[in-house]
């Protein structure tokens, strides 16, 4: 393990031996292997494990095994959308240069929400598939207005303006979608339950449709890892090293926002879950987003799916969004980052 400075934060940085970021992983994916597990033997009604075994040749014959193929849709969406919102997470931070980049935190996810909100009470939209497109507009333009106004004035995009101008995107967002959903009785109370975030409405229908999405996402996403470590060491660095900075920092957004605003419509906005993977992935592997990605996917994906199981099990025979259980898991944690000394860059 060596340790070098980095240049633009000055801040040492910690480099571990692959096989040390290997073992991580292998004992991430062993982690999310039993949470996969749990997710489908866990929830309001128990379930032995003949009725498991039943649920997996299709049979409905009793509430039971009903029960727990209902299930499996929700694992695996939970599955997918907290790996989209880690490896978004980890995406934007890493294009901005911002620790405290996260889809939630900068608007991006409530753009997609206030896109699918205004497309179903002005122009009846209602295809599933219309839902996702909509919802990457959306992400999209808020995305590019929030870097916009925080690039603005003395000094550029720092992580304070960045900060401020997502949080105030992200009331104003609120209140329009409020405002656009309250005189509408007729779809109030779903965009209400919707707004919350969870994965507790799978089908195999709304994994099939957003699966194209999220896939080009995490392959765009990917392929920028070495572009984001040249853009770790500031533009002018990176453009010396041959980066076309401009591009680089293009298709990683891109990448992001398919990642959230798929992501966000099939699942609602969930938060934190982008802010937290990333800096505890950090603290095991290192800054170099070849290995941070991939580490970022499988910790959220993990993180959400152990959120929705802690849902289910604390509010028996009731449930708990995963959204309320991550934002109470990620506000003490961006607390704790925001007091932090050394939060200009990573």
């Amino acid at each position: 393990m060596t340790a070098h400075a980095s240049p633009s934060s000055g801040v040492a940085v910690v480099r571990r031996p692959n096989r040390v970021r290997l073992a991580w992983l292998l004992a991430l994916t062993a982690v999310t292997v039993v949470l996969v597990a749990a997710s489908i033997t866990i929830g309001s009604r128990a379930v032995s494990w003949d009725e498991i075994v039943a649920a997996f040749t299709g049979s409905q014959d009793t509430l039971a095994v009903a029960a727990v193929g209902q299930r499996f849709p929700r694992t695996v969406l939970g599955l997918v959308v907290g790996g989209a919102l880690g490896v978004a997470g980890a995406v934007m931070q890493g294009v901005t240069r911002n620790p405290l980049a996260d889809p939630g935190i900068l608007g991006v996810n409530m753009g997609a929400s206030l896109a699918i909100v205004a497309g179903i009470a002005w122009f009846g939209l209602s295809s599933a598939t219309g839902y996702i497109w909509v919802a990457i507009a959306g992400s999209a333009v808020a995305a590019v207005f929030v870097y916009a106004v925080g690039s603005m004035g003395r000094g550029g995009a720092t992580p304070l303006k960045l900060a401020l101008a997502g949080a105030a995107t992200s009331a104003a967002l609120v209140s329009f979608v409020t405002a656009i959903s309250l005189p509408r009785g007729d779809i109030s109370g779903n965009v209400r339950s919707w707004l919350i975030g969870g994965v507790g409405g799978a089908t195999w229908n709304a994994v099939s449709l957003v699966a194209p999405f999220l896939l080009a996402g995490f392959v765009v996403s990917l392929l920028t890892a070495s572009s984001l470590n040249s853009l770790a060491l500031g533009d002018e660095l990176a453009a010396g090293l041959g980066e076309r900075v401009a591009v680089a920092r293009g298709v990683a957004a891109l990448g992001a926002v398919l990642l959230c605003g798929a992501a966000t419509a099939v699942a609602g906005p969930i938060a934190f879950v982008g802010l937290v993977v990333p800096h505890a992935c950090r603290l095991l592997i290192g800054v170099d987003h070849r290995w941070l990605l991939p580490f970022s996917g499988v910790a959220g994906a993990g993180l959400l799916l152990g959120a929705d199981i802690i849902g289910r099990v604390i509010a028996r025979p009731a449930e708990i969004d995963a959204g309320i259980v991550t934002a109470v898991i990620g506000a003490p944690v961006f607390i704790a980052i925001v007091r932090r000394q050394k939060v200009k860059s990573l």
